[in-house]
């Protein structure tokens, strides 16, 4: 792991490096950069794979008291940490959260993406997503020790596979949602950093609708929407229409997994990639 200072505080991040298509990929709430390890190992060979962990409540080192933890402070803050690594022509892979991002990334006119990849995440009124989001925006309400007390129950197996919390969003990723638990249950700064991203969302649910919506069918790049066919917590109608709505935009629908599909069907998930960036290349 590296870091770079940002005006948030210290952003860890993995860059497998070479000279590669450049890959930026963005986790979701309460998740790190782990969300794309087995994705990043089946296209580190021949990509260049920049996995930032954001301060979303599973980062190890907190941000600054004052950071905008907010939906659209977040998506500056990837956009700037992209320029303090002096990226280009960069795929923006998004899922869950990440895909919010993404999208609001984009919105704002990021000149340094030229690729996007939304997958399985937040769109349009889905803010926060399905019961598993609600229901984790709820718990932020609480005082941040309380909320870390509540968070304690995430130890037990049978508690994270309910879809209350990471059971609707992975089959097959708990020992991932096990380790991302683990940094609001022993640092009350992370827990603080968790409760403020929380609440900033709870408060401004129709983010996407005004900021990212309106402004998507601008963005002329190729795009891909990759969906977990059937998700439960982020509805594939929503899918088809940011394909509808990007004007260079496909649709993929993968089977036989939840929203997490890196953690699911890692291996489909490269592939698709991998075929989306060649394509491209080969046309630009």
């Amino acid at each position: 792991m590296e870091t770079i200072q940002t005006s948030a505080g210290p952003i860890s991040y993995t860059d497998t490096g070479g000279s590669g298509p450049t890959i930026v990929f963005l986790h979701g709430m309460l998740m790190d950069g782990s969300l794309w390890d087995d994705t990043v190992s089946a296209l580190a060979a021949d990509h260049r794979c920049v996995v930032p962990t954001l301060p979303m409540g599973a980062h190890q080192v907190p941000a600054h008291p004052d950071a905008d933890l907010s939906l659209p402070g977040l998506a500056r803050l990837v956009a700037d940490l992209l320029a303090a690594l002096d990226l280009h022509d960069v795929t923006l892979v998004g899922n869950d959260t990440g895909g919010a991002l993404a999208q609001l990334v984009v919105a704002d006119g990021a000149a340094r993406v030229s690729r996007l990849v939304l997958a399985s995440c937040e769109a349009f009124d889905n803010v926060p997503p399905g019961l598993t989001g609600r229901t984790l925006v709820l718990t932020g309400l609480l005082p941040p020790r309380l909320f870390g007390l509540f968070m304690t129950q995430m130890r037990i197996r049978a508690l994270r596979r309910l879809p209350v919390a990471f059971g609707w969003l992975t089959k097959r990723g708990d020992a991932h949602t096990a380790r991302w638990v683990r940094p609001v249950l022993r640092d009350p700064a992370i827990r603080r950093d968790a409760t403020r991203m929380l609440r900033a969302i709870r408060a401004d649910r129709d983010v996407l609708n005004r900021l990212a919506v309106p402004r998507l069918s601008a963005f002329d790049g190729p795009a891909l929407v990759l969906w977990a066919r059937g998700d439960r917590v982020m509805p594939p109608p929503h899918g088809r229409r940011l394909a509808e709505l990007l004007p260079n935009a496909r649709l993929v629908e993968v089977d036989d997994t939840a929203t997490l599909i890196p953690l699911d069907q890692p291996r489909v998930f490269a592939s698709a990639v991998a075929d989306f960036v060649r394509t491209d290349e080969l046309i630009g």
